[in-house]
């Protein structure tokens, strides 16, 4: 058995260098073969992405979290565009909207950050990762009209069967986090259990959204092994199938060679 944590911030586990490689390395050891690293800003990406340089199982994507709407940083765009060109940046993002963290910006200055990232992720034919917080109509209106022709990623997935079904209809992959295990998370699940197999991803979301068996930790990579258990018992299929087939969605939603 193996896993792909399609989002975890690694460097918001650790800021020591070794650390974060010692990480990724008992997080191997755990099955997780790979990471996509998740950074809010691009000084972080750009300590992150140095400290992990070596680590051939983590895969970075770049971007500007809605988090720094307010100072996304100077040449924002055009540092993205220079890093984009490193080997192993598979995505754009995270980007999106949260309505419910505004972050010292407007909606409007959120959807322009947005739209933003999705040009540049058309302009770099990569996948974007989205992140949706009390914006789902939002969300929906904008990809529907913006979506990068590569697709991509509703991470964290939160919504209910409604939004689902309409997301459905763009080349979108869901991915659910430790909120899938919470005994509340009830229309998540409706939607966890309905979705196509082959649509259907998994994350740590690390240090944040531990699964319900380590409620009260920090959330650590290898906990997403609880929630690749539960999306097992909630679909009825065998965590072993489950699993070869949440890899190989995971390899595709981010265009990778069948062979990593």
């Amino acid at each position: 058995m193996q896993l792909f944590d399609t989002h975890a911030h690694i460097g918001l586990l650790h800021d020591d260098k070794m650390e974060q490689l010692l990480a990724v390395q008992l997080a191997k050891i755990k099955m997780v073969k790979h990471i996509v690293s998740i950074c809010n800003s691009l000084s972080d990406f750009e300590r992150t992405y140095a400290n992990l340089e070596s680590a051939s199982s983590v895969y970075h994507a770049v971007g500007v979290s809605p988090t720094e709407v307010a100072n996304p940083g100077k040449d924002w765009e055009d540092r993205i565009l220079l890093h984009a060109k490193k080997p192993r940046i598979i995505a754009i993002g995270e980007t999106g909207l949260d309505y419910y963290h505004m972050f010292g910006g407007d909606k409007s200055s959120q959807i322009e950050l947005m739209l933003r990232h999705l040009d540049i992720a058309k302009q770099l034919a990569l996948p974007v990762i989205i992140h949706n917080r009390n914006a789902g109509d939002d969300i929906l209106n904008i990809l529907s009209e913006k979506l990068p022709p590569k697709g991509g990623i509703l991470h964290c997935f939160g919504e209910d069967w409604t939004f689902a079904k309409k997301a459905l209809a763009l080349n979108l992959t869901f991915s659910f986090a430790g909120n899938l295990t919470f005994k509340n998370s009830r229309a998540i699940q409706e939607v966890a259990r309905n979705l196509p197999a082959d649509r259907i991803v998994i994350e740590s979301e690390a240090p944040f959204m531990t699964p319900y068996p380590y409620k009260g930790e920090r959330n650590k990579i290898p906990y997403i092994i609880e929630t690749a258990k539960a999306l097992s018992e909630i679909r009825e299929t065998s965590l072993e199938e489950l699993t070869e087939t949440l890899y190989a969605n995971s390899l595709r939603a981010f265009c990778l060679p069948k062979d990593v």
